[in-house]
């Protein structure tokens, strides 16, 4: 299978390249710096968000595409969660008109929001950050896209992560931080809530997974 992966130069987006090559797929790989990207990928050198209605066929004519790209997500208040979305949906439009017909979209529980309980699929959505309301809102523009053209969706929630810390922005990326600089205490939470951790080798491996399947469609969450 022929897997299209954008942002994958990332903090997730490193190991699920891994993930798919381990899993024998061809990898196309598109962010905005690819330097010490592994050998085996293609480079795609057409930027996704050109708005060229024949962005599939530019880039390869992929069997599936597992969209990672999304600008500062770890500062959930930054603007370029709303200014980018028509970027996002014109890509993904534009490659599902030209053929793409297994797509796979990461996204988190910050869609979902504040909620007591268990996460489920189902879970009704009201984010309270421009990060989640972007992300919500792209949802709710792709599925209906993918519905009228029978795209194989697959909307990945990931939630908490860790891994790979001094190469992201995570709270666990902040705790190693203030341990270097002799710091004692760190103020988090009362620890009275449960959140569900995963590695990012983990996740990488499930969304690896869940992308070259199509027997499961839908939200998927990513978790342990």
């Amino acid at each position: 299978m022929k897997v299209l992966v954008t942002g994958a130069n990332g903090y997730i987006g490193r190991h699920v390249v891994s993930a798919l090559l381990e899993r024998g797929a061809e990898v196309i790989a598109s962010d905005l710096n690819c330097e010490g990207m592994d050998e085996r990928v293609t480079i795609a050198e057409a930027p996704i968000f050109s708005g060229d209605e024949d962005i599939y066929e530019q880039l390869g004519k992929p069997d599936a595409l597992v969209h990672l790209a999304w600008r500062n997500g770890f500062n959930h208040y930054h603007d370029s969660h709303i200014t980018d979305l028509p970027g996002h949906y014109l890509f993904l439009k534009h490659m599902i008109e030209g053929g793409l017909k297994n797509l796979t979209v990461m996204s988190s529980a910050h869609e979902v929001g504040y909620f007591e309980g268990a996460i489920k699929p189902d879970s009704e959505t009201h984010p309270v950050t421009p990060y989640g309301v972007g992300k919500n809102a792209l949802r709710e523009l792709v599925f209906p896209m993918a519905k009228k053209n029978d795209v194989n969706l697959k909307w990945l929630r990931a939630y908490y992560i860790l891994g790979d810390d001094l190469k992201n922005q995570s709270v666990f990326t902040k705790i190693l931080q203030a341990a270097q600089e002799g710091r004692k205490t760190f103020p988090f939470t009362s620890g009275k809530n449960k959140f569900d951790f995963i590695s990012v080798q983990e996740l990488a491996a499930q969304i690896a997974a869940s992308s070259v399947q199509d027997e499961i469609t839908g939200v998927i969450n990513c978790c342990t």
